[in-house]
């Protein structure tokens, strides 16, 4: 059995009052893209701020695809692992987009 599934070893990474099984809100909100540009590789973090509206609000170069596909990776596997409010704290993300309005 994993932490998510309920064996109380996730600590204040569950959601508050979530069943076992449902996800934390941050994948809700937030998603993980590679990108590879003229500066090379990196990795982003967007929030879904509307319907087709995504804002970068996190990013990190990387020194090649290997590297950026092993953090977006790490990232992803935060997005379904963490509660939203620790996966803001752990990114930094006090200013998120969507509250910026």
């Amino acid at each position: 059995m994993t932490a998510f599934q309920g064996d109380g070893a996730g600590g204040d990474e569950a959601e508050a009052g979530a069943g076992p099984m449902e996800a934390p809100a941050a994948r809700d909100r937030y998603d993980v893209r590679l990108r590879w540009g003229d500066d090379g590789w990196a990795v982003e973090v967007v929030e879904s701020v509307g319907p087709g509206v995504d804002v970068v609000v996190f990013a990190r170069a990387c020194a090649g695809e290997a590297e950026a596909r092993t953090f977006a990776s790490t990232v992803h596997q935060h997005l379904h692992w963490l509660s939203e409010a620790k996966f803001r704290e752990y990114y930094r993300l006090d200013g998120s987009a969507a509250r910026e309005g």
